[in-house]
């Protein structure tokens, strides 16, 4: 299998990354939300200086693609007016953080998700990595537990609010006020004691490895039992904030973006959907996954060949054709590389791209073994029982 580059940074506004279609903007919607004005904003952006692209991403951004070099100064310059960039590189990359969409004004989500980006930024804010990230999850029940991130924000067992090691079991006792400087601390615990050195190649630099290798909490950081998270994501439908729309493979067109945001403020999820804020039916815009029994609900893939300059083969095609053929309750995914971008978990089927074709992959990563190397597209095509022999 060939060995992909793992960059171990992720794409910005103000750090563009290259892929085979152009320059990907990565754009970082504050507290999650984009306001109506925003959400149009990006969306002509996009059609004017990228490929009318637009990527929803597992942390809860937008990603244009196909920029180019003449035409990213002026979708920046777009950006900066609409209030969507950060100051420098480094304070935009320090901002990651995911929040829950289902948050309500009562539960102080956004003023807490406000503090901590404030606290990102400032010039004394710890050097983490690039892949290390927050999640502001302060609903009743946590909804983002499967959702990467290396410290939490949410309610314990009994309603109180906690910060979180991801990882650990409990977390440290907070109030809406102490809740970002609580997470900083924890942030720079995890500097001064090794945890960016800490770890395997998909795990260096994340607070899971670091625990696991045997790092000891600061007192009193997990002593406030953790409340188990969903078991399952969310699926569109109707919700009490407004309406959760789905798009295939996670990309929208700029057209279908404006015309969302004619309906209402927009909730960016880590689930590659949006919530549109009090839409109380499915809106009539072409490209949205509004059911949840829709098949495509049932894969998930990258860019991949050509779109990804280290993908081996096409990807969204064979699963498109693949998706009716995937059981209730699985999840196919089709990577163009071993990295697995769009879903670094492991998942019931993989199909991994190689030089000749696709390993298969049984409840694994893109990167684990496979159980059978070497199957062509064609082959799945004509045989997609290949999938779910002995599932």
């Amino acid at each position: 299998m060939a060995e992909p580059l793992v960059k171990g940074w992720c794409p910005g506004a103000l750090r563009p990354m290259e892929s085979g279609d152009g320059l990907i903007v990565r754009v970082r919607p504050r507290g999650g939300r984009l306001s109506q004005q925003e959400a149009a904003g990006i969306a002509d952006l996009a059609a004017a200086h990228g490929n009318g692209l637009i990527d929803l991403t597992s942390r809860a951004n937008l990603q244009v693609r196909g920029v180019t070099e003449a035409t990213y100064r002026p979708l920046l310059a777009g950006l900066e007016s609409l209030g969507l960039t950060d100051a420098t590189s480094e304070a935009e990359a320090r901002r990651n953080i995911v929040v829950t969409p289902f948050w309500s004004g009562e539960d102080g989500t956004l003023r807490i998700a406000a503090a901590l980006a404030d606290a990102l930024s400032r010039p004394d804010a710890p050097e983490i990595p690039g892949k290390f990230g927050f999640a502001v999850d302060c609903g009743s029940s946590p909804v983002l537990s499967n959702v990467p991130a290396d410290i939490r924000i949410e309610r314990s067992a009994d309603g109180w609010l906690i910060c979180r090691a991801d990882g650990a079991t409990g977390g440290l006792r907070v109030t809406e006020a102490t809740a970002a400087d609580a997470a900083m601390a924890l942030a720079r615990w995890f500097i001064a004691f090794g945890g960016k050195e800490v770890g395997d190649e998909g795990g260096r630099g994340r607070m899971v490895a670091h625990l696991g290798h045997g790092a000891r909490l600061p007192v009193g950081n997990s002593e406030v039992v953790a409340q188990p998270g969903a078991a399952s994501f969310p699926v569109p439908g109707a919700v009490p904030a407004g309406f959760l729309a789905g798009f295939q493979f996670g990309q929208i067109r700029a057209e279908a973006l404006a015309a969302l945001a004619g309906l209402g403020a927009l909730r960016v999820t880590p689930w590659r959907m949006l919530l549109i804020e009090d839409c109380c039916s499915a809106p009539d815009v072409p490209g949205l996954i509004t059911t949840s029994g829709d098949p495509m609900l049932r894969v998930v893939a990258c860019t991949g060949k050509p779109g990804c300059l280290q993908a081996l083969q096409p990807t969204r095609e064979l699963a498109r054709a693949l998706a009716p053929h995937v059981p209730d309750g699985a999840l196919l995914h089709v990577s163009g590389c071993a990295k697995g971008c769009a879903h670094p978990a492991a998942a019931a089927m993989t199909l991994t791209a190689v030089v000749e074709g696709f390993d298969f992959i049984r409840h694994g990563r893109p990167n684990g073994p496979p159980s059978r190397p070497g199957l062509t597209a064609s082959s799945l095509r004509a045989h997609p029982a290949i999938l779910t022999e002995a599932l």
